[in-house]
């Protein structure tokens, strides 16, 4: 009787506080119709790479994923069922006590060394130009300062236990003050967020009503959103754990309608499709639509590649071996068929429980980081080309400058005989050729010869590649040519684009 009367004080609470939020929103409606129709801010089509970041108390055991707690059982419960299961069990059994809860694991989320300056230096050598932190995983533990806007995170967030610090707050401050080192734009901010908890009784309490009560919606889902917004002004809303049930529950709609019209990002923010069930690659600012999503050709309608360096898990897992970490060549491949497509690249890190990047991490950012600053003008505000999506033979990808004045040709495989075969470009007399990062001892750019592969009225160009040495070598991985006066390079060439706005 007692917890029932404190659920209806903390429901008439939420209503109190967040009265303009739950409906009547000026601008865009609570419909996926008019979401829908918002125009792309501009900045994120721009950015094309970002970093994503898992951090929470799952980081405390880094044993077999940020899963773990679920893998494991409410209290080391979980049916055994597969080989993980076993496998944390017997880890819990080996290193903890009799009687461990995982809320034990909290105390041990120090970030006795965590250094937010430190962590927005090496996003911002890295290339990228947002970075996305999670404020809260499906464990439910709130990384910010949540005790008064949510009441239900009581003693189960980054200030009230563990660190006993606002995480989210100092890298949101470290974060907007930096500059990218490529294009010296200052870095966006951006928040992940899981809708839903493992074991929070709230939300047990809704599925066993078949989401027809929203009692855990009311009182932490929401709360944390609107939350987080107002403190922090994330201009990437990353939602996550919403598979369970349909939007209409969750109140996705009513939430992105505030969200894009009267909150302080209303202008620049962008979200992702985990909103619901019904939204997963349907609706967003960009679609997901799985994990490490990689199509293998364009889709017109902005997405992301959510990737982790690693290629098992999202958050620090001490258990992974050298072969689990993908190497630089891979990621900036990924990269060049992210961008070529349409898509936005978003890599991520999983830092120690103490705040720490593993090594491995700082290198291969900034490897990614240092084959950019070669050539970033092929990646960054570009746009893909319609006339043509790649050329598998020759591993060719292209762009195209967003002046729609120079194909960008992106190679990963180095021709045997140093000869560059294209199939697309229709070249004309007045076609040039150069290598981003290979200038001439006068600093200006080599023109690199080229010939028709066929008639000169039809498309295709053998293009001899220069002959390099390990001292002149512009970078590592893949190459890149831009080619100027090409004649089909032309506004129904470039790849249609949903409308943006600065």
């Amino acid at each position: 009787m007692v917890f029932g009367q404190r659920i209806k004080s903390l429901l008439l609470l939420f209503t109190l506080q967040y009265p303009f939020k739950s409906g009547g929103v000026l601008g865009f409606e609570a419909t996926w119709e008019s979401l829908d129709s918002r125009p792309l801010p501009n900045w994120y089509d721009e950015a094309k790479f970002g970093i994503f970041i898992h951090w929470g108390v799952f980081s405390v055991p880094s044993y077999k994923g940020e899963w773990f707690w679920q893998k494991w059982g409410r209290n080391g419960d979980a049916p055994s069922t597969n080989q993980a299961t076993e496998e944390i069990k017997a880890f819990v059994n080996k290193t903890e006590l009799p009687q461990f809860a995982y809320a034990d694991y909290a105390h041990r989320f120090d970030a006795t060394l965590y250094d937010p300056e430190h962590w927005a230096g090496v996003f911002a050598q890295s290339g990228a130009q947002y970075v996305v932190l999670t404020s809260k995983h499906h464990e439910g533990f709130c990384n910010w300062d949540s005790r008064q806007a949510v009441p239900t995170s009581w003693n189960w967030n980054s200030v009230e236990v563990g660190p006993k610090r606002d995480l989210v707050g100092e890298l949101a401050h470290s974060v907007k003050k930096t500059m990218s080192n490529q294009t010296q734009k200052p870095l966006r901010f951006g928040l992940y967020h899981s809708l839903y908890e493992w074991f929070n009784p709230l939300y047990e309490h809704d599925k066993a009503n078949k989401f027809q009560s929203q009692t855990f919606v009311k009182l932490k889902t929401m709360p944390e959103l609107y939350d987080i917004v107002e403190k922090y002004q994330p201009e990437v809303i990353w939602s996550d754990g919403d598979w369970d049930a349909h939007s209409d529950y969750w109140d996705s709609k009513q939430f992105l309608a505030w969200y894009a019209t009267n909150s302080t990002v209303a202008k620049t923010g962008v979200w992702n499709d985990r909103w619901g069930k019904d939204a997963m690659c349907h609706h967003g600012s960009f679609l997901t639509c799985q994990d490490r999503y990689l199509p293998d050709k364009i889709n017109h309608h902005k997405w992301e590649n959510a990737l982790t360096i690693t290629s098992q898990s999202w958050g620090y897992d001490r258990s992974l071996t050298l072969k689990s970490y993908y190497t630089a060549e891979y990621l900036i491949h990924a990269l060049i068929q992210t961008v070529a497509y349409n898509g936005n690249m978003l890599l991520n890190v999983g830092p120690r429980a103490d705040g720490t990047l593993d090594p491995i991490f700082e290198e291969r950012l900034t490897e990614i980081g240092s084959w950019l600053s070669v050539n970033g003008d092929a990646i960054y505000g570009s746009r893909p080309w319609n006339h043509t999506q790649h050329e598998p033979a020759s591993k060719v990808f292209y762009t195209v400058s967003q002046q729609n004045k120079v194909l960008y040709a992106l190679f990963t495989e180095w021709p045997e005989d140093s000869k560059l075969q294209l199939k697309s470009p229709v070249p004309t007399e007045s076609t040039k050729v150069h290598m981003l990062g290979l200038p001439s001892a006068r600093k200006e750019s080599i023109d690199l010869r080229w010939s028709h592969r066929g008639e000169a009225s039809k498309a295709g160009m053998t293009i001899q590649l220069p002959a390099l040495t390990p001292r002149n070598i512009p970078c590592q991985y893949a190459w890149i040519l831009a080619l100027t006066g090409i004649g089909n390079l032309g506004e129904e060439d470039v790849a249609e684009e949903e409308s943006v706005v600065s």
